[in-house]
């Protein structure tokens, strides 16, 4: 029993060595380079596509489920920097849990998608760490989070892992009260032309449902799988972006059409 004991341990140890990131952020040029071809891409959208639900906690309760997708294109300032530019847009619907229709209305409330007109996030390796602001909002709600380097790469066998937590905690303009949530993303980055599916990410977030639904503790969780083209999008929720919420079409095309959202009341 000792020796299975020394066998198990050192193969745990074994893995666990190839799994963790030699330095603190655990990136290399390599590795960023990696992180923002498969994230944004070289320049033309990609559709980071989801499916998921969302359950009450902590009772685990299916409320609803979910589908959307985050579309972003890259720009690079500076192409001998590493430094990348993400301008995307991100829209999520519920869908009833039983009849899978998405949901306009629920108890008497209308309900709206989880829909960014635009986010701007930057990306810079500064040693083995990747710093990152995000911009977000409109005229004076506007926010510009970071500087974070919270986003760590690891590599699991030939897979690449990047592991990035969102710790949201801030005030709720015009209340005493403040919002306070957890998010946390895994990307699993497999080697070209290895799978089907190269670029996937599971999502989890625990914090308070939307008003309408309650605003009860829930848990959401994605699986999500990047799209290179819009038409390759499931055809219900195509329809529905053509039809009610056209600017979720395409990401941003440029900083100056993010400028001009961010200037509008």
């Amino acid at each position: 029993m000792a020796h299975v004991k020394t066998l198990l341990r050192g193969a745990f140890l074994a893995l666990a060595a190839m799994a963790s990131p030699a330095l603190a952020g655990g990136f290399t040029p390599d590795l960023f380079e990696r992180w923002i071809d498969a994230r944004v891409g070289t320049g033309e959208p990609v559709y980071w596509y989801s499916i998921g639900t969302v359950r009450a906690y902590p009772s685990g309760e299916l409320l609803f489920t979910m589908e959307g997708y985050d579309t972003a294109r890259m720009h690079r300032p500076d192409p001998a920097q590493p430094l990348a530019h993400q301008y995307n847009r991100k829209i999520y619907v519920f869908r009833d849990s039983e009849s899978g229709e998405i949901l306009r209305e629920y108890d008497g409330l209308p309900v709206e998608p989880i829909a960014y007109p635009y986010q701007f996030i930057t990306y810079e390796l500064i040693g083995d760490e990747v710093e990152t602001f995000v911009e977000q909002g409109a005229g004076a709600a506007v926010r510009r989070i970071g500087p974070g380097r919270d986003i760590h790469a690891r590599m699991l066998g030939d897979t690449a892992v990047y592991t990035a937590p969102v710790y949201l905690d801030f005030p709720i303009p015009g209340t005493e009260m403040r919002y306070q949530a957890f998010e946390n993303y895994d990307f699993f980055v497999q080697p070209e032309g290895s799978v089907g599916e190269p670029h996937q990410l599971s999502w989890v977030r625990y914090g308070p449902a939307p008003n309408w639904a309650g605003g009860q503790d829930v848990i959401m969780h994605l699986v999500t799988w990047r799209i290179d083209d819009f038409a390759d999008i499931p055809a219900d929720l195509r329809s529905y972006i053509e039809a009610d919420a056209p600017l979720w079409r395409t990401p941003p095309e440029s900083l100056e059409e993010i400028r001009a959202l961010q200037a509008a009341d």
